[in-house]
């Protein structure tokens, strides 16, 4: 069983990819009037590779919270801001400053997974309501779980193994991976391995590019010469639209088919013009999902932002849903924290993904629908898997 305790502020530096030591942060909080701002905290990206992300989510949170009369659970919502950069080697200083400068009653980052690993640890410690719309970082629900950190994304294995089941559906035998070479990058692999390799398939081999440089020609060159079926590629927000367009630019658009996750063509998808068109993605959302929810979401979002929505939305808007779900359950009196947790804990409600539920380790079970990128739309293809949860390996909530 994992030791949590063991764990030190050192460690939480190492996970970010820095290795200064840490002071010690004083996480008192002081008592707040019922009726006073609940202060949630945003510890997002919102400049570099991942700001789209970050303002898709925020757009979400905000028009869910303004569709509730600016409240939640009875307590007036106080965003307060912090640009993480996406720098894991910042992630320490700047989750302090929302939790021991700010002291906000509720935690809700991040994109990056290096990131979301360092802010984890401090957030356990505080025993501050967590919520992550985004960071995959398999540990997060699995050795480094805690009974205050709820996410409403994905771990980062989850679309690979959805990935990896339809494209042996799709009848391909051999494949080769690029991605990124960090921790995102690295899980997306393992969880398509897993079902690639069981479902028969062949990996000629595993190519790696460091986060984030986006120099991708000499990969491609190594693809060309190997001649798999397919490739499956990890990458995200600016990184994925030069890399689809490279792809293509390269020719392998005409014999090598593109898989991914949903991260490699989401939000990217206008901008790649006829250099995405092809590309087959696994991920948790649809723009074209046929329910009420996502219905009434495009529209709103829509009139609200003179833009639809993609996934990052989709996840911003469920981790308010989620949020709201806790609150109204202690009235909004967030020092209930027993009950806030097992509310969140319990909750089941149908999104604009489809039925959205936890699992014991509090990462979303969910489905995952295979798309295909046609003249900037995602196109779904199929259901490609149903209620796919995530190994609770090494999680302990006692």
């Amino acid at each position: 069983m994992h030791n949590k305790s063991r764990i030190t502020r050192r460690d939480a530096l190492k996970l970010a990819g820095a290795g200064a030591a840490v002071a010690a942060f004083p996480f008192a909080r002081p008592a707040i009037a019922q009726g006073a701002p609940l202060k949630v905290g945003l510890l997002l990206p919102y400049s570099g590779t991942f700001a789209a992300l970050g303002d898709a989510i925020t757009n979400a949170m905000d028009l869910y919270v303004k569709q509730q009369g600016g409240k939640l659970g009875g307590r007036t919502i106080q965003w307060v801001k912090v640009d993480d950069e996406s720098k894991p080697e910042r992630a320490v200083e700047n989750t302090s400053k929302l939790v021991e400068g700010e002291k906000v009653d509720v935690l809700i980052g991040t994109v990056h997974s290096g990131v979301a690993m360092a802010m984890a640890k401090i957030a356990r410690e505080a025993g501050l309501p967590t919520l992550i719309p985004n960071a995959g970082a398999n540990a997060l629900t699995r050795s480094q779980c805690a009974k205050n950190i709820f996410r409403t994304s994905f771990g980062n294995s989850q679309p690979g193994v959805a990935a990896g089941k339809a494209m042996i559906d799709a009848g391909i035998k051999t494949a080769v991976t690029y991605t990124w070479g960090y921790a995102a990058g690295e899980e997306s692999v393992e969880g398509f391995k897993q079902s690639f390799l069981a479902g028969g398939g062949k990996i000629l081999k595993e190519v790696r590019l460091p986060f984030p440089n986006v120099e991708f020609q000499a990969g491609l060159a190594e693809i060309a010469s190997l001649k798999p079926q397919a490739v499956y590629s990890f990458y995200a927000g600016g990184g994925a639209l030069k890399y689809m367009k490279d792809y293509a630019a390269a020719g392998l658009n005409k014999s090598v088919q593109l898989w991914g996750p949903g991260f490699l063509t989401d939000g990217v998808e206008k901008a790649a013009g006829e250099a995405g068109n092809g590309v087959k993605t696994a991920s948790h959302y649809v723009d074209t999902l046929d329910n009420a929810e996502n219905k009434k979401f495009r529209a709103d979002y829509n009139a609200a932002f003179k833009k639809f929505p993609d996934v990052y939305a989709v996840q911003g808007w469920d981790t308010t849903h989620l949020l709201d779900i806790g609150l109204k359950a202690v009235g909004g009196d967030v020092s209930k924290k027993d009950d806030l947790f097992k509310a969140m804990r319990n909750a089941k409600f149908n999104s604009p993904r489809g039925p959205f539920r936890l699992s014991a380790s509090q990462n979303p079970i969910h489905n995952f629908y295979l798309r295909e990128l046609k003249n900037g739309e995602n196109v779904f293809v199929k259901v490609a898997a149903t209620d796919v949860s995530d190994p609770t390996t090494g999680c302990s909530l006692a």
